[in-house]
């Protein structure tokens, strides 16, 4: 399986940038690019909101409505990395992220429920 770690995480100020990276060690016999990666963040008091999908090989991708326009998701496999640049932060913004792996094959914004494997998660902080 895949041992997924964050990083990039930290205090910006609103309308700022931060490019977050998710990187997988792979177990043998297991390998990045049979895994979708979604990317997450936390809802106090609840799960985690799906904000991005990206698919196997990087050819379909989803955003929730929140964050579309503003973030971008995409993957190298030779790196075994996946990444999420957001731009035109916001303090609402504001949350840890998590990134995570499946390996169902559908296209849509991402679901917790559908994930089993995740990172320990990065603190994403907006303000001035």
């Amino acid at each position: 399986q895949l041992q997924l770690v964050e990083s990039g995480g930290g205090l910006v100020l609103p309308g700022g940038s931060l490019k977050l990276s998710c990187t997988a060690s792979t177990a043998s016999g297991y390998s990045f690019d049979e895994y979708g990666i979604g990317w997450f963040r936390q809802i106090p008091g609840q799960g985690r909101e799906g904000i991005s999908y990206i698919s196997r090989y990087g050819k379909a991708t989803e955003y929730a409505t929140s964050v579309k326009g503003r973030f971008t998701i995409s993957r190298d496999n030779a790196k075994n990395t996946a990444y999420l640049q957001m731009d035109n932060l916001e303090s609402d913004d504001t949350d840890i992220y998590y990134c995570a792996a499946t390996k169902s094959r559908t296209v849509a914004v991402p679901r917790e429920e559908k994930y089993n494997l995740w990172g320990q998660g990065t603190q994403v902080t907006v303000s001035s």
